[in-house]
């Protein structure tokens, strides 16, 4: 432990040295929130912080205009990738807190500077953007990114309440289009063929399946298309849903009846139906019991109260890295009380002083976290046996 203490002296000293230049890199990105994809101005900001901490950087990275990976270290020994995510809502800004956390993955690896050439390790630090909608982590994993990563962690902002033991729902997002044929709606509504009752009978048929699957089924969509004008009849209509499910087995399973209710629907009016994804799918959470031990034994160390863990709720990309290597997304709270995700009261939170304490006391969970992943060859082990479980 004397040698884990020495070197969390010097990482808390760095992040004491930068937490003002984070909490900027933060409050710029909350006031200037990019969708998915088009996070120009956050991904150049934390490259050029990231560049001038000592970091080699490739940018743009794995294909993706607004991904990066930042490289610190000897270049031997073992690879711990920190995760930086940075997109925010459509109307809301950052009503998941992003750009609190992702600021939360730089400081941590500002923190690590100090320490990275006198270890044997290597410290990425990796920009996922877009994880709202297509979640660029599912491709860097499909990519083979973090293969041999021996942990790839991030903290994500909550409400209320601290927990490490974070689970995520696999999710398919699933859009439907019905063809029908145009007819005037009040001289011979019987030429036609309406889409948009194809749409409406798919949803009741979807809400009546509810009674039929596991309670931790998640199904809810929106119409995306309904028609021109209501003396048309509308020949095309079309809904957006996303399917969750705590496994991606019994995903697939509810996927073919909500299938055959798309089916049932066109059937009944008459119509044609196609379905197609129109986002990326993501997996499921695997838990790594020895490396969640770890983080909330670094929690304690930092005296963050432990809550227990709900259990699954939303779904992340991160469930895909989970699959790959190692994974952990640890909850941290930003509020006193417990707020909806996806609010704009949620977003007001991070800019706000306990945000900002939360800031820095994540960092240092993740520092320490990636420190004692470098320094336990025993850790690591047990860590990479629960994957190689799964």
């Amino acid at each position: 432990m004397e040698i884990y203490d020495k070197y969390v002296k010097s990482i808390d000293e760095h992040i004491s040295n930068y937490k003002q230049s984070a909490i900027e890199l933060n409050d710029f990105m909350a006031e200037n929130p990019e969708l998915g994809g088009e996070e120009f101005q956050a991904s150049k900001r934390m490259v050029e912080m990231l560049s001038q901490l000592g970091f080699s950087v490739e940018y743009p990275f794995a294909g993706i205009p607004t991904a990066f990976k930042a490289v610190c270290g000897k270049g031997n020994g073992p690879v711990v990738a920190l995760m930086v995510e940075y997109d925010a809502l459509p109307g809301i800004g950052h009503g998941c807190g992003h750009c609190l956390h992702g600021s939360m993955s730089i400081l941590a690896a500002a923190g690590l500077t100090g320490v990275m050439e006198e270890i044997d390790g290597t410290l990425w630090v990796i920009g996922t953007p877009a994880e709202e909608t297509n979640g660029a982590k599912v491709a860097m994993a499909d990519q083979g990114l973090f293969e041999g990563v021996s942990l790839a962690l991030m903290i994500h902002c909550n409400s209320r309440d601290n927990f490490v033991r974070y689970r995520s729902l696999a999710l398919d997002p699933i859009k439907f289009t019905f063809h029908g044929k145009t007819a005037h709606a009040a001289g011979s509504p019987w030429d036609g063929l309406n889409a948009l009752n194809a749409v409406q009978l798919l949803f009741h048929s979807i809400d009546m399946l509810r009674q039929h699957v596991k309670p931790e089924v998640r199904m809810h969509g929106v119409i995306k298309e309904g028609g021109t004008a209501p003396n048309i009849v509308p020949e095309l209509a079309s809904a957006e849903f996303y399917f969750r499910s705590p496994e991606r087995k019994y995903l697939d399973e509810i996927l073919e009846k909500v299938f055959n209710c798309a089916r049932g629907s066109a059937l009944a009016t008459g119509t044609e139906v196609s379905w197609e994804k129109f986002e990326t799918s993501f997996d499921n959470m695997v838990p790594n019991h020895p490396a969640e031990s770890m983080m909330e034994e670094v929690y304690t160390e930092l005296g963050i109260p432990l809550s227990e863990s709900p259990g699954a709720m939303g779904s992340s990309d991160v469930g895909n890295v989970s699959h790959v290597c190692p994974a952990i997304q640890p909850m941290l709270a930003i509020m006193d009380r417990e707020v909806a995700a996806h609010t704009r009261e949620f977003a007001a939170a991070v800019t706000t002083q306990m945000g900002y304490e939360a800031l820095e006391k994540g960092a240092s969970a993740l520092a320490r976290a990636s420190l004692r992943t470098f320094l336990d060859k025993g850790l690591r082990k047990e860590m990479q046996e629960v994957l190689k479980d799964q």
